[in-house]
């Protein structure tokens, strides 16, 4: 058999990237798994999106993720776009299928994933509050409605980006979500199973930040699980352990999202374990 050296491309737009680390999980997947695939995480103007998907398709590349600022805008410039992710109303994950461009929505999924794997959680019938209306926010809150929670109370300092996507988010899977203004702390009623913080508080640089709550109230089942990844272990997580709660760390969230986006493009089973060691070790190191 003739000798290929054709490597097969993925990619991550968005601006700013440089501290994204999704690259080095990915490429640590590929080898593990034999495949001659190259992750290229890329800097993308606003203004610039439309050329560099049009590259995308030029390139043949197989895949490609998209981080702040163009979850939404990537839109536009797909040819379909899954029933979950136009339902979040955001794409983080392109795969390829032929000469189509189809959007899904990873984010959600991946939490799921690590809520029920490393959490050992079942989120049907729970209690949740969401801290946070923002992207990430809205991915959870759709897939944890859809997995069947009770109740889901987003807390956010701002009504205006709070309140269509609660309205939203009951509509589409029909059950009950309402808003709740953040006015300083915010005390945790004792009847949450599981508290979400979806805000960016605590994200390098700023890692001496915690979002303000008050978890003495909280009850002593409930888990407190954290979006932000860097570090693995913010001030919410360190101060719920502090009490005895379960924990979920942001690292969890991205792992399985990026390795559900690593079997949509390759078909292949991910290294589970591989990625996420890497990914450690890249967001530990001095």
């Amino acid at each position: 058999m003739p000798a290929n050296f054709k490597a097969e491309l993925v990619g991550c737009f968005g601006q700013p990237v440089a501290e994204n680390p999704t690259g080095v999980m990915q490429e640590a997947g590929f080898r593990a798994a034999g495949l001659n695939w190259r992750y290229m995480t890329v800097e993308v103007a606003p203004a610039d999106l439309g050329d560099a998907m049009r590259g995308v398709r030029a390139f043949g590349m197989r895949g490609l993720n998209l981080t702040i600022p163009h979850k939404v805008a990537v839109m536009q410039h797909l040819d379909e776009v899954s029933p979950d992710a136009a339902m979040i109303g955001a794409v983080n994950t392109v795969r390829r299928e032929g000469a189509r461009l189809i959007g899904e929505n990873t984010d959600g999924k991946g939490f799921l994933r690590g809520l029920k794997q490393d959490a050992g959680t079942e989120p049907r019938g729970k209690h949740a509050v969401i801290l946070g209306a923002g992207g990430a926010a809205r991915a959870i809150a759709t897939e944890l409605a859809l997995a069947g929670v009770a109740e889901i109370a987003v807390v956010n300092r701002s009504a205006a980006r709070a309140e269509p996507m609660v309205r939203e988010v009951a509509a589409n899977t029909g059950v009950p979500v309402r808003f709740q203004e953040w006015r300083g702390p915010y005390e945790v009623p004792g009847n949450v199973d599981l508290l979400v913080n979806a805000t960016s508080i605590g994200l390098y640089p700023d890692v001496g930040a915690m979002p303000p709550v008050d978890l003495r109230r909280a009850q002593a089942k409930m888990l407190v699980a954290d979006a932000v990844f860097n570090p693995p272990e913010t001030r919410l997580l360190a101060a719920a352990k502090a009490r005895g709660l379960k924990v979920l760390d942001g690292l969890s969230m991205l792992v399985y999202q990026g390795v559900i986006g690593f079997e949509l493009w390759t078909g292949q089973a991910a290294p589970e374990r591989v990625m996420k060691e890497a990914l450690l070790r890249a967001l530990t190191r001095p």
